[in-house]
C-alpha cells in the first residue's frame, strides 16, 4: 500500500512522536510512506527514518480548503491508498479533501484525552485508551481501535547510557535524579511541573540529596522557571534545572533514577527501565505499581484527584520520598515498568494494529449518503467550535487544545478518576 502520514504538528510531543515512528514501522512491513507535516524539529526524524517529508505552511487556517485541495492533488498524482490524520485538524482535512471527493479511504488517530464531537463518525478510528473507545463507541463512531501510545523500546532501552548527561549538567552520581520531560504548556502539564518543583525543594529542604531536571520549551516555561527559583532559593542550592528542549531526549531518560510524567512520556520513561509517578490535575500523582497499573491500563497515564498517597505537594512528595529511600524499590519498579512496556506498548505490535486497520480501511469502503450526513454532522460542529472559541477567546477563555482541556478530561475520567482500593489507601 501507498499511505500518507498527516501528523497534526511536528513540535515534540507525544501524538506526532508517535505518528513519526509508526510511520517508520509500517513502512519496514513492506508499505510505501510519505509524511506531510509543516516544519518542526520532528521533520529531521522523519528524515532520519529516510521517509519521504512533504512541507505545509505552518500557518493556515484549521481546517483548511487549501490543505484538502492540495491533498486531493496529491493523493490523484501518487496514487496513494490510504490518508491516515493524527488529531481532528487533519482528519477534517482529509476528509474534504480525499475523503469525499475521491473516496479515499482514510483512518484517524485521537491520541488526546478525548475526542472532539464534531470528528467525522465514518473515519475509522484510532485512540489510546479503552475508556477513550467505549465513550466513542457510545457517540456513535462507526469503527473504534485501540491503539495504545507505543515506544520504539529497542532504541529507548535500559542500556542507554546517561552519564554524560549527568556530566553536561553537573549533577553527580550519588544524587537521586528525577526527570520530568514534556511540553511546558498549561494544559494538562504545568499543575504539575510546579508541584513536581514544590515537592523537590520540600525534599532538598529535608536534606534528601535529590535534583529535577525539566527538558522542554513552550508557552509556560516562565512560570516554571519562576518556581523553580523559588524551589532553588529555599533549598540553598540549584536543585530544579531548566534544560530546554532536546531533540534526542534519550540520554535525559537514561540519566533518571525516576521519571515523573504522563502519557507518552511516561511510557518512553518505562522502556528505560525507570519506576515511574504518574502525575495530572487537581493534586493528582500515583506511583505505578503491579496494584494501579490495571486502571493506567483502562483510562490512561494522567489523572485527576486523590491518589493513593492523598492529594498536592504532600502526597507527591511522599510518592518521592519513598523513592529516594530505598534503591532497591527502584529497582524493582524499574523492572517491573520495563517489562509492562515491553509486552504491551511495543512498536512492533502498534504497527501491526495500525496496518490492520489500514486494509480494513481499505476493504470496507463507506456508501456515499453516510458519508454526506457525515459531512453536515461535522461541519455545523466545525463551525459551532469555532465560533464558540471566537467567543472565549473575546471573554479571555480559550482553550488551546479543546480537546485536552480541563472540561473534557473530566468528562472522560468521571469526577473522581481513579478511584484506587480503600486498603491502599490505609
Amino acid at each position: 500500500m501507498r499511505i500518507l502520514v498527516y501528523p497534526h504538528s511536528m513540535e515534540m510531543g507525544g501524538s506526532q512522536l508517535n505518528a513519526v515512528q509508526l510511520a517508520g514501522a509500517v513502512r519496514d512491513r513492506g508499505h510505501e510512506v510519505i509524511v506531510m507535516s509543516e516544519p518542526g524539529p520532528l521533520v529531521e526524524r522523519v528524515r532520519d527514518l529516510g521517509l519521504e517529508h512533504l512541507e505545509l505552511p505552518p500557518y493556515r487556517h484549521r481546517p483548511s480548503l487549501k490543505v484538502a485541495g492540495t491533498l486531493v492533488r496529491l493523493v490523484r498524482e501518487r496514487r496513494v491508498d490510504v490518508v491516515h490524520g493524527y488529531e481532528w485538524p487533519p482528519v477534517i482535512d482529509a476528509f474534504l479533501g480525499p475523503g469525499l471527493q475521491l473516496r479515499t479511504p482514510l483512518v484517524g488517530t485521537v491520541m488526546s484525552m478525548s475526542v472532539a464531537p464534531f470528528f467525522p463518525r465514518t473515519v475509522p478510528l484510532l485512540v489510546g485508551t479503552e475508556q477513550i473507545r467505549e465513550a466513542a463507541l457510545a457517540a456513535g463512531h462507526r469503527r473504534v481501535a485501540l491503539l495504545e501510545p507505543p515506544v520504539d523500546t529497542e532504541a529507548d532501552n535500559p542500556s542507554v547510557d546517561g552519564r554524560s548527561f549527568r556530566a553536561q549538567h553537573g549533577i553527580q552520581p550519588d544524587e537521586v535524579l528525577m526527570a520530568m520531560i514534556c511540553r511546558l504548556v498549561p494544559e494538562l502539564k504545568l499543575e504539575g511541573l510546579l508541584a513536581a518543583c514544590d515537592a523537590i525543594g520540600a525534599l532538598a529542604r529535608s536534606g534528601s540529596n535529590v535534583r529535577l531536571v525539566i527538558v522542554g520549551d513552550g508557552r509556560a516555561r516562565n512560570e516554571v522557571a519562576e518556581r523553580a527559583d523559588r524551589a532553588n532559593a529555599s533549598a540553598g542550592r540549584r536543585v530544579v534545572l531548566l534544560t530546554g528542549e532536546i531533540s534526542d531526549p534519550r540520554p535525559a531518560y537514561a540519566a533518571a533514577d525516576v521519571v515523573i510524567g504522563q502519557g507518552g512520556s511516561a511510557l518512553r520513561g518505562m522502556a528505560f527501565g525507570k519506576p515511574l509517578i504518574v502525575i495530572g490535575e487537581d493534586g493528582f500523582s500515583e506511583l505505578l505499581t503491579n496494584a494501579s497499573a490495571p486502571i493506567f491500563l483502562r483510562q490512561g497515564w494522567y489523572g485527576v484527584g486523590p491518589g493513593s498517597f492523598g492529594t498536592g505537594v504532600p502526597a507527591l512528595r511522599m510518592a518521592l520520598g519513598r523513592l529516594v529511600a530505598s534503591p532497591e524499590l527502584r529497582r524493582e519498579l524499574g523492572a517491573f515498568a520495563r517489562q509492562l512496556v515491553v509486552n504491551r506498548f511495543s512498536l512492533h505490535r502498534a504497527a501491526q494494529v495500525q496496518e490492520e486497520e489500514y486494509l480494513t480501511a481499505v476493504q470496507d469502503r463507506i456508501a456515499a449518503g453516510p458519508l454526506v450526513l457525515d459531512l453536515a454532522r461535522s461541519g455545523v460542529g466545525v463551525l459551532g467550535s469555532k465560533l464558540k472559541r471566537k467567543y472565549q477567546r473575546w471573554r479571555g477563555r480559550a482553550p488551546v487544545d479543546d480537546s485536552n482541556a480541563r472540561s473534557a478530561v473530566a468528562i472522560m475520567l468521571g469526577s473522581n478518576p481513579l478511584r484506587l482500593d480503600e486498603k491502599r489507601r490505609s
